[in-house]
């Protein structure tokens, strides 16, 4: 599970650091909607946004397949299975663990996502002094590795419809049938849905209880904005602000 997680989230890194200047990194279509709803993001960019990362899931998940075809044949001894000791289906999309109930699984994302955007939203935000731009990349693939070192157990962490969606479909067309939709009781709806819900819990709980409570930006003669207090307080100390659009996994 760690060299998997260590792995993934690299490749998050590079991946965040090459997209940043086209889409702003726009990995995650939980993290696209909570932009879309505090208005960062345009509402007409969500769903050819989603569109391509849930494609680019798919893809990413083609290219696994066949570089791995022969030791996935292996160990399943030829069959592409969903259920068993052999079972390879969660190789790619997320699946509940057994004992584990609806509710909780559901709880599971939702929590795991808005915790996401709790720790992300703060890097956009003018007005809370975001983190400089080189370091964005590997802030968010630290955070999303935090998230799934620490809340993969149960349903296996996705915090990302894209992520489980893509390699869902895929399964679907390679061999492994629809079971990869009908199993556990329909689960596939979980990480699809809860994590949408918990971007938007997450980008409502950051307003409230940050946000709201920030100082606010003032222009200066120059044309620049500074950071100041609703009081009689001197101006905060000017710094370069960043407006970067961050999203993750």
């Amino acid at each position: 599970m760690l060299r998997f997680s260590l792995g993934f989230i690299y490749v998050f890194n590079r991946i965040a650091a090459f997209s940043r200047s086209l889409s702003g990194a726009h990995l995650n279509p939980a993290v696209s909607l909570s932009f879309c709803v505090l208005g960062d993001l345009p509402w007409k960019k969500l769903l050819p946004y989603s569109l391509s990362q849930v494609l680019g899931a798919y893809l990413a998940s083609a290219v696994v397949f066949v570089m791995y075809y022969d030791a996935i044949m292996n160990y399943g001894g030829g069959v592409l299975t969903v259920f068993g000791p052999n079972e390879t289906a969660s190789i790619f999309a997320t699946y509940p663990t057994e004992g584990v109930s609806l509710q909780t699984n559901i709880f599971d994302q939702v929590v795991g996502t808005a915790t996401l955007l709790l720790c992300i939203l703060p890097l956009n935000d003018k007005r809370n002094r975001p983190a400089p731009e080189a370091l964005l990349p590997p802030i968010v693939a630290t955070v999303v590795l935090g998230i799934a070192m620490s809340m993969s157990s149960n349903c296996g962490g996705a915090i990302n419809p894209a992520r489980d969606l893509g390699p869902r479909l895929f399964t679907l067309t390679a061999g492994w049938g629809v079971e990869v939709f009908t199993c556990f009781d329909y689960f596939f709806w979980v990480p699809l849905v809860a994590p949408l819900v918990g971007a938007v819990l997450g980008s409502f709980f950051y307003q409230v209880f940050i946000q709201w409570h920030l100082p606010e930006l003032e222009p200066e003669n120059n044309g620049q904005t500074q950071l100041t207090e609703s009081t009689d307080e001197e101006p905060l100390e000017e710094k370069e602000v960043f407006h970067i659009k961050v999203a993750a996994l």
